[in-house]
């Protein structure tokens, strides 16, 4: 694999996730109720810990595309 196919493939798995990332933050906020709902059936939450369900698991993910697609991805732009 050549480094110009490594870079496409990592910023493109960054334009990806952030993606997965801003869709899950509007659910977030614009249907937070309807999530809630949902989730609710399965899993007996508060709205505190269903918010803080919600941050943590948005801040990990994010977390997990910086350490895992955007610092490999500059870190090939960086080499040539």
């Amino acid at each position: 694999m050549s480094i110009e196919i490594a870079r496409s493939f990592f910023l493109w798995c960054s334009v990806i996730n952030y993606a997965i990332l801003l869709v899950w933050a509007a659910l977030a906020t614009l249907a937070r109720d309807w999530l809630y709902r949902l989730w609710s059936r399965w899993f007996r939450l508060s709205t505190e810990q269903f918010d803080m369900l919600n941050l943590a698991g948005m801040t990990l993910y994010k977390i997990g595309i910086l350490l895992f697609n955007i610092v490999p991805c500059i870190s090939l732009y960086l080499v040539r």
